[in-house]
């Protein structure tokens, strides 16, 4: 049993351990998983983004929180916040995002768990705005971010991937605490 951070009616949201290395490396492996990303994380890599999110979750009390099946405590990626900084405007901003495993699609799980994480941020951190970004071509995660009540700002050239014409072009998405 983990001790959660914070539950939703299917899910626990909590922080990352070295144990999740091989599941998170395995989601981020998958070709389907990460269609809609420049790259497949190393092992490595994936090491290093639990690293971050373990000190970020130190730091700011969030991250992109490990997140847990309630039913068997199974690791299916991750669903939280992020702090990210590559915007002009707005500079720095929280991020809400989402990760999981393939077998786990359809299911409602991103959507329930970004309800708790906007939840979470807004009325336990008390965040004002909550912000995701996504290429325009993943009309998947855009869907999530409609249905979590979240408005579109804009569309424009994500400055990380100026360089892929496939990925190139994002939508930002907004959700502001009384919205």
């Amino acid at each position: 049993m983990h001790n959660y951070i914070f539950k939703s009616t299917r899910l626990g949201f909590r922080n990352w351990h070295l144990n999740d290395l091989d599941t998170l490396a395995k989601i981020n492996d998958d070709d389907d998983v990460m269609e809609f990303f420049p790259f497949k994380p190393t092992k490595s890599d994936t090491e290093d983004f639990i690293f971050r999110m373990q000190n970020m979750q130190q730091e700011k009390g969030f991250s992109y929180f490990a997140v847990d099946l309630l039913e068997n405590n199974e690791c299916i990626g991750f669903i939280g916040l992020c702090e990210q900084n590559y915007l002009v405007d707005p500079k720095p901003f929280v991020d809400i995002g989402w990760r999981l495993k393939k077998s786990t699609w359809g299911k409602g799980y991103a959507t329930e768990g970004a309800f708790a994480c906007l939840d979470f941020g807004f009325n336990k951190l008390g965040l004002q705005t909550i912000y995701s970004v996504a290429p325009e071509i993943n009309t998947k995660s855009e869907s999530v971010m409609k249905k979590i009540g979240m408005v579109q700002v804009e569309v424009f050239d994500h400055p990380k991937l100026l360089n892929d014409n496939r990925l190139r072009r994002c939508v930002l998405y907004k959700k502001e605490k009384n919205s």
